[in-house]
């Protein structure tokens, strides 16, 4: 099989498979736009003093789950730090350089 041959299969391969995994593909892209658009929203809560999970929650009007879901991956890399204690509660800030 000569290379243009291959590569006209190779194409053609890939342009099935991005047709078998359409609605996949989409799914997921809206999963991300709304997990962007939450982030975004307690990107802009936690601006100024630092907060515990549930004044984050309270303040942006969001399930005190998912809030936490999201702090603690923001956490994982490195977008928020942990900056105290408020009774029970650990305290919550944005990250040097992260902007809202």
């Amino acid at each position: 099989m000569s290379d243009k041959a291959a590569a006209k299969e190779r194409i053609a391969r890939l342009k099935a498979l991005r047709e078998a995994r359409k609605d996949t593909v989409e799914r997921t892209q809206a999963l991300l736009k709304e997990q962007q658009a939450f982030r975004k929203q307690l990107r802009s809560v936690m601006t100024g003093e630092p907060k515990t999970i549930p004044e984050i929650a309270a303040a942006a009007e969001l399930p005190t789950d998912q809030v936490l879901w999201h702090v603690m991956a923001m956490k994982k890399y490195d977008l928020v730090r942990e900056t105290g204690k408020s009774g029970d509660y650990y305290q919550y800030a944005l990250a040097e350089g992260e902007v809202s």
